[in-house]
């Protein structure tokens, strides 16, 4: 995997020792997930599969100094762990028949790491036990991000805007919910399963979308958290190759990401979508993206949310220039996802598609039915929509309250920022003559 200084090599001492932490950082974060997975399936128990398997990387911290890396640092790792795992079962005084029944010889000490698939059917039930449905949003995400991530809680906590205690407790009342409940460590049958794949994926958007666009705070994207929900959707697509929905959270994930370079100006300042210089796109991302749009199509069936939404991006990422794009192509896109998932943030989204294909007052007649909807109450979009239509109509002083009414209600500072430039610019406009 990688090779460092054995300790009676030369080097310095500080940087010898500082290089080799960040290499066993680096091989945790690569291997936590398998081998929490591979614990919580011997112990039933994942917060206990967690502590051990923290130990483990403890011991590695204290012994690779003295021995040198191992030439296979995860298999050492997974061993080393699995050996604290049964010292717990004995410990616990089960009988003899039960330890060997938990710890069969494919997760005897010595083996080193198990085999992909068996790998994989762990990684899987872990997802599905940290996404279940019987924990709230916000403690599966958090568990999400600390299980199969490998995130601090202070990474954590930073990402959401809350103490490092408070997420700390999170995640403790997470794992101790999952034990209360008797949640199986387990993928879940036929019945069940489209259900709970469902929260899995809406975690992982969600933390994109943390990414992507942050709710709050001093930057409007996070990357670490979008590349951070890649990561898993890419592993979960790896599990479930025949789920068209996964591949389709895929695609839609790579087709955003692919913008990031350019959403952002030399400030942190954000550039919108039809400003965004489309030459800093990232191709690669793109292609990716088409193709994992392909595999959900190829499965057939009707295109579920995320692969609608993924489409959506693929007229983005098709078309040249911001001119270029197929706007009538992504009404009837979201015509789509408004029949199969209707809500009003979607309608939202739909009336931009509509403005853009048949002009700002097609646009603002539907905006203007979505100001009655209870649920957009506070939602600083609704007010910044409908002040760019009446922008591009003229209605200059009209825009500035909706600008000004944007701001005071979004979260985030470099969108705050964004929107009362704007209202300034509608002020300017407003006060000139004719």
């Amino acid at each position: 995997m990688f090779s460092m200084k054995r300790p009676n090599e030369r080097g310095t001492p500080g940087d010898d020792a500082a290089a080799l932490h960040r290499a066993i950082q680096a091989v945790w974060q690569m291997e936590s997930a398998k081998i929490i997975a591979r614990l919580a399936r011997m112990l039933r128990d994942v917060g206990r599969a967690e502590e051990l398997a923290q130990d483990a990387f403890v011991a590695a911290l204290e012994q690779w100094p003295r021995t040198g890396t191992p030439d296979n640092p995860g298999a050492w790792l997974m061993t080393t762990a699995k050996n604290r795992a049964i010292d717990h079962l004995r410990h616990l005084k089960l009988s003899e028949r039960k330890v060997a029944i938990m710890t069969d010889e494919s997760d005897l000490p010595g083996n080193g790491i198990d085999d992909d698939e068996e790998i994989g059917d762990d990684l899987l039930r872990l997802i599905f036990a940290a996404c279940h449905t019987v924990l709230p949003m916000e403690a599966r995400v958090a568990l999400t991000l600390r299980l199969l991530g490998g995130l601090t809680p202070l990474e954590i906590a930073r990402a959401f805007l809350v103490s490092e205690t408070a997420m700390q407790q999170r995640i403790v009342r997470a794992k101790r919910t999952l034990t209360a409940a008797h949640v199986a460590f387990e993928v879940p049958g036929t019945t069940e399963r489209a259900a709970r794949l469902a929260s899995v994926l809406e975690v992982i958007y969600l933390i994109f979308n943390e990414g992507y666009a942050a709710t709050a705070g001093e930057h409007w994207m996070r990357p670490a958290l979008c590349e951070e929900a890649l990561r898993l959707g890419r592993i979960l697509a790896g599990l479930t190759p025949q789920e068209a929905e996964v591949h389709g959270l895929i695609a839609l994930m790579e087709l955003q990401a692919s913008r990031t370079a350019a959403r952002t100006g030399p400030l942190g300042e954000p550039i919108l979508l039809l400003q965004q210089n489309r030459a800093r796109w990232d191709q690669l991302m793109i292609g990716r993206g088409l193709a994992a749009l392909e595999r959900a199509e190829a499965l057939g069936g009707t295109l579920g949310p995320y692969a609608l939404q993924a489409a959506i991006a693929a007229c983005h990422a098709r078309a040249r220039t911001a001119q270029e794009t197929d706007w009538p192509s992504i009404v009837a896109l979201y015509d789509a996802l408004a029949a199969l998932n209707p809500s009003p943030v979607i309608a939202l989204n739909r009336a931009v598609a509509v403005s853009m294909a048949y002009g700002p007052a097609a646009g603002l007649q539907i905006v203007d039915t979505l100001c009655e909807e209870s649920s957009l109450n506070g939602y600083h979009l609704l007010p910044s929509v409908r002040g760019d239509l009446l922008q591009k109509l003229g209605r200059f002083a009209e825009a500035r309250v909706e600008f000004s009414c944007a701001a005071d209600l979004a979260r985030n500072i470099r969108e705050r920022s964004l929107l009362l430039a704007r209202m300034t610019e509608c002020a300017s406009r407003a006060e000139r003559p004719e």
